[in-house]
């Protein structure tokens, strides 16, 4: 006898990671229920993505994080609640704690993280909260006694790859590229679409309950210096290395937006 699928809410499903966990919950004859706000509708790129799931079985709900009724109401259909909001907003998940906790049918929650762990990375204190905003989630779960896997997946592909990890180009480098420390520390690099296949897989797993669940396929584990390697096996020509040490690093992070230290920074320490 076939097991029973849990009904999945995804929080968050017209962003990147967002939409390939409700299609892999779709894929994997979940019943999937996604949160839609009503301005996700005056948004032709989040129309097409809404349409597509509903017409693969997904059932759209409105209703946001800032609306605690709508939100229960959603809670209340589902079995597990996966959210994948923007990182400079998981504070916006304690309304959606309360919520599941007052709901009291939720027997697995993966808030908002997919990226290093929280508690383990060290960022010398030029990180503006990014990963203390995230710990703090973690606790407030915990407090609450509900049942939760944290996802820690380090970087997502896309962000880092397209770049070979040099900020502000959006294609791979010809001629110079600039390697932050000796290039020789080790990186996770893992695609979207995998992190949501895992994802979804992790719900109903009673291995991952509580748990945090890294995703570290040996083959994505990279140096900087291997990724150039490959880049140059690639266009056969060698690149001109610029090393940057570690206090020019702290001196170009210093002022800068969040999303470069954190596209930057993570190849300078080992997590």
């Amino acid at each position: 006898m076939d097991e029973k699928k849990s009904k999945v809410l995804i929080i968050g499903a017209t962003g990147n990671l967002g939409y390939h966990l409700a299609e892999f919950s779709l894929k994997f004859s979940h019943p999937t229920f996604v949160l839609v706000r009503d301005s996700a509708f005056n948004d032709p790129v989040k129309v097409q993505k809404l349409q597509s799931l509903s017409n693969c079985g997904a059932t759209l709900i409105k209703g946001s994080l800032e609306d605690e009724k709508s939100l229960l109401e959603a809670v209340k259909q589902v079995e597990v609640v996966i959210c994948s909001i923007p990182s400079k907003h998981v504070l916006e998940q304690m309304v959606l704690v309360r919520v599941i906790k007052e709901a009291g049918c939720i027997k697995r929650f993966i808030p908002s993280e997919f990226g290093a762990d929280p508690d383990r990375i060290q960022i010398s204190d030029m990180d503006y909260n990014f990963y203390s905003r995230k710990a703090e989630i973690r606790r407030l779960v915990e407090a609450e006694g509900i049942p939760y896997t944290y996802i820690s997946c380090n970087f997502l592909m896309s962000y880092l790859l397209p770049s070979l990890v040099q900020p502000g180009l959006k294609t791979p480098p010809r001629d110079k590229i600039r390697v932050f420390g000796d290039g020789n520390v080790k990186a996770v690099f893992v695609k979207e679409q995998d992190v949501a296949a895992f994802t979804i897989c992790s719900m109903d797993d009673p291995r991952t309950l509580n748990k945090v669940l890294y995703l570290r396929p040996p083959g994505n584990v990279c140096s900087m210096n291997e990724l150039v390697e490959i880049w140059e096996s690639k266009i056969g020509k060698k690149l001109e290395k610029i090393y940057v040490s570690e206090d020019e690093l702290l001196i170009k992070i210093k002022g800068m937006l969040v999303d470069y230290i954190n596209y930057t920074w993570g190849f300078y320490l080992e997590v």
